[in-house]
């Protein structure tokens, strides 16, 4: 079994800086990368940052220069740093971890807003 707990969500002021943590456990034998999604009202979910064993960083366009993707290997943990916050960003991020199988977080929310 394997578990993605997630934190660092909240309410935040436009131009504002949230940092989002995912930390796996369970049985993790090998990693391929993992990543953050979200998903706003109404509308599907959609892919936020990736980061593979490698190093690799994927983002997408609207986050690309306000979001920054990193890792604690040590720790199988993920962040997400979210700076210059705009209402638009505001959603349910989700964790995801491709461990040869998928997994999700529960999710946490951002909100942004004045």
């Amino acid at each position: 079994q394997v578990q993605l707990v997630e934190s660092g969500g909240g309410l935040v002021q436009p131009g504002g800086s949230l940092r989002l943590s995912c930390a796996a456990s369970g049985s993790i034998f090998r990693i391929i990368g993992m990543g953050w999604y979200r998903q706003a009202p109404g509308k599907q979910r959609e892919l936020v940052a990736t980061i593979r064993s490698g190093g690799s960083e994927n983002y997408a366009d609207s986050v690309k220069g306000r979001f920054t993707i990193s890792r604690d290997s040590a720790k199988n943990t993920v962040y997400l740093q979210m700076n210059s916050l705009k209402p638009e960003d505001t959603a349910v991020y989700y964790c995801f971890a491709d461990f040869g199988l998928g997994y999700w977080g529960q999710g946490t929310q951002v909100t942004v807003s004045s």
